[in-house]
C-alpha cells in the first residue's frame, strides 16, 4: 500500500453505505485511590475509594466508533439494551464517538457491560482488579429476533458493507439471524464476521477470526499452524478467512492460496485490547469501498497500529492519524 492508495481508500470510504449488527457493550472503568482507603467500621474491608469514572462503547460498540471515526457516507446499526442506567450510559457513549444508533429496548435484559475496577497506591502505578461481566444469561426474545430480522431485510439492499460483531454465547446473533446473514450473503451483500464462538456457522462471508478463535473452530490436531486451520476455516465455510496474528500481522486465504499481511512497526508500549475491533473496523469499510481484499487487510492493520498505542484505551484511529504512522513508517 502507498500513500496514494491510503488516501484513495480514505476518500473513498466516504461513500460507503456501511452496516454492523451485534453485541453492543458498555465499558466503565472506576479508578479507585488506596491511598484515601481507610478500614470499614461495619466489615473487616478496605473500600475503594472511587476518585475517576469513564465509561467507552465496547464490543460493537467500540466497532461502531471505529466506523464512525472514519467517516462513511452512513453507518446503520443493529443491536439492543437494557431498561437500565447501563442501557443510557451506553447510548450517550456512542452518540459522544458521533454514532447514532437507536438501540432497540429488551426490558427483560440488561444492558452488556464490562466493568473494570483499577486500583492505584501511593505510586501512580495502577492495577486492574478481576473485571465484572454483565453478559446475557439467557437467549434472545422471540419478538426481539423477528424485529431484528425486519430491519436486516430492510436494510440489506442499500448496505455496500455490513460488518458482524457476534461477541456472547446468549448474545443477539441467534441461530435464526445467522442463517438470515448467511442467506443475505448467498444473495450478494458483501458480509464480514468477528465471532468469539460461531465463527465456523457463517457461510459465504468474509470472516475475521484471531489465531485462537481459528483454531478452536476447526479443531485440528495442536500442532497445526495458523495457515492450516485458516485454510480449513475457509474450506468448510466457502469463505475468505482473514486471520489476525498480533505482532505477527495477518493472514488472508480462501482455502486454496493464501498471503501474508505484516503488521506495522510502532515505538514504546502498547495496549491490544479493542485492536480486533478496529481491524474489522477499518476492514469492513475498506472492502465496502472496493479495494483489493490484500490492500484492505493493509489498511486495517495500520488502523489497529493506530489503536494500540493509545494505552488504557479501546481507542480508534482517524483518517490523520493513520496517514502520520503511515509516514512514519515508510
Amino acid at each position: 500500500m502507498t500513500i496514494g492508495t491510503l488516501n484513495e481508500i480514505l476518500d473513498k470510504i466516504h461513500t460507503v453505505h456501511a452496516g454492523l449488527i451485534g453485541d453492543f457493550c458498555l465499558d466503565i472503568y472506576w479508578l479507585a485511590d488506596m491511598s484515601k482507603s481507610e478500614l470499614s467500621k461495619e466489615t473487616p474491608h478496605f473500600p475503594l475509594p472511587i476518585v475517576q469514572e469513564r465509561v467507552a462503547p465496547g464490543a460493537a460498540g467500540n466497532v461502531a466508533a471505529n466506523m464512525a471515526a472514519l467517516t462513511p457516507a452512513s453507518l446503520e446499526c443493529i443491536g439492543v439494551r437494557g431498561k437500565d442506567w447501563r442501557g443510557a450510559l451506553l447510548e450517550n457513549a456512542l452518540q459522544e464517538k458521533g454514532v447514532r444508533a437507536s438501540l432497540l429496548l429488551t426490558p427483560e435484559r440488561w444492558t452488556y457491560a464490562y466493568c473494570k475496577p483499577l486500583r492505584k497506591g501511593i505510586s501512580d502505578a495502577v492495577y486492574e482488579d478481576p473485571r465484572l461481566d454483565f453478559a446475557p444469561l439467557s437467549p434472545l426474545d422471540d419478538t426481539v429476533e423477528a424485529t431484528i430480522m425486519q430491519k436486516l431485510d430492510n436494510l440489506s439492499s442499500s448496505l455496500d458493507i455490513l460488518a458482524v460483531s457476534d461477541q456472547f454465547e446468549n448474545g443477539i446473533i441467534t441461530k435464526p439471524i445467522r442463517e438470515k446473514l448467511n442467506a443475505l450473503a448467498e444473495d450478494g451483500l458483501k458480509i464480514i464476521v468477528d465471532s468469539r464462538y460461531h465463527i465456523n456457522q457463517y457461510r459465504n462471508v468474509f470472516l475475521k477470526p484471531n489465531e485462537s478463535e481459528c483454531a478452536a473452530s476447526v479443531h485440528l490436531n495442536t500442532i497445526a499452524t495458523p495457515e492450516e486451520n485458516a485454510r480449513e476455516l475457509a474450506r468448510q465455510c466457502h469463505a475468505t478467512v482473514i486471520e489476525t496474528l498480533g505482532e505477527k500481522g495477518a493472514l488472508i486465504t480462501d482455502g486454496s492460496y493464501a498471503k501474508s499481511v505484516p503488521a506495522f512497526a510502532v515505538k514504546g508500549e502498547t495496549d491490544i485490547c479493542g485492536a480486533g475491533d478496529t481491524f474489522l473496523a477499518a476492514m469492513a469499510l475498506a472492502v465496502g469501498a472496493g479495494f483489493n481484499l490484500l490492500v484492505c487487510a493493509e489498511f486495517a492493520a495500520l488502523a489497529s497500529a493506530v489503536t494500540i498505542q493509545k494505552i488504557g484505551q479501546t481507542g480508534t484511529a482517524a483518517g490523520e492519524e493513520m496517514i502520520a504512522l503511515f509516514c512514519e513508517n515508510f
